[in-house]
């Protein structure tokens, strides 16, 4: 994916979870171009993207609506993400890494640190980041050799933000989206030191909490709107606040 698309597929992000596009909303490319200020090409293919990552669905030949989902959707899906990566990373540890797995997540953690060595967020280091990030996720994944857990995954990327791919960066806070992104760098670098220890344990607790990051460490860099728990999602009634049916509330009136 070019930058410009990845730019758009972050910025699209923010705006659905922040409620600027709300759900069963159509969106189509024109306007969305016109309004980011680009070119209609990048716009359709974040539109894929979006649809595979369940946040728009298709409606009609050409145009696309934005899926509804809920509060608990979002957290369920990141929950599940981090077990099956944190048993990925605790196998990975058990069995040990291979030359080529360690030199390549060291790859990603130096790539990390140079992107964020000069303390600001440009389109051209969240890019970066966003690459960096998802090849070593999946370089861990991958490591384990287990179809089980890979399948698994997959699945669970179509879910709304479930994706270690699904980066959300607000673009007029962005030096609070780099203290952000330095956290999560640093949760890489724990989470190398623990595999390279063989500390299985601990590399799979790092991992599941690292699946956090994105959307629920927002409120801790002053960040509004990039955590789920603080955007107004709706969320499923409970066993009692569903609506009552109607012949228990003739009864309890009477």
């Amino acid at each position: 994916m070019s930058q410009d698309s990845i730019h758009i597929v972050t910025t699209l992000r923010k705006l659905i979870l922040d409620g600027r596009y709300a759900p069963g909303v159509r969106i189509a490319e024109v306007p969305v171009a016109e309004e980011l200020g680009v070119s209609r090409t990048p716009v359709r293919l974040a539109f894929r993207t979006l649809e595979q990552e369940g946040l728009l669905q298709r409606a009609g030949a050409r145009g696309f609506v934005v899926r509804q989902f809920s509060e608990e959707d979002v957290l369920c899906g990141l929950e599940v993400r981090g077990v099956l990566e944190g048993l990925a990373a605790r196998r990975l540890a058990e069995r040990g890494m291979s030359a080529a797995i360690r030199l390549r997540l060291q790859e990603c953690l130096g790539e990390g640190a140079a992107l964020l060595s000069d303390g600001v967020l440009t389109e051209q280091s969240i890019a970066g980041w966003s690459a960096l990030n998802l090849a070593f996720h999946q370089t861990i994944v991958g490591a384990t050799d287990s179809t089980a857990i890979a399948d698994a995954i997959a699945r669970n990327n179509h879910l709304p933000f479930a994706s270690s791919d699904s980066i959300i960066i607000d673009p007029s806070a962005l030096d609070r989206e780099f203290q952000k992104l330095h956290f999560a760098q640093l949760q890489h670098v724990l989470i190398f030191e623990a595999l390279s220890g063989g500390e299985s344990a601990r590399a799979e607790m790092l991992m599941r909490e690292h699946a956090y990051v994105g959307l629920r460490y927002g409120k801790l860099f002053g960040l509004q709107g990039s955590s789920a728990i603080a955007v107004p999602l709706p969320r499923r009634a409970t066993a009692a606040q569903a609506p009552k049916p109607a012949h228990r509330r003739r009864a309890n009136k009477a």
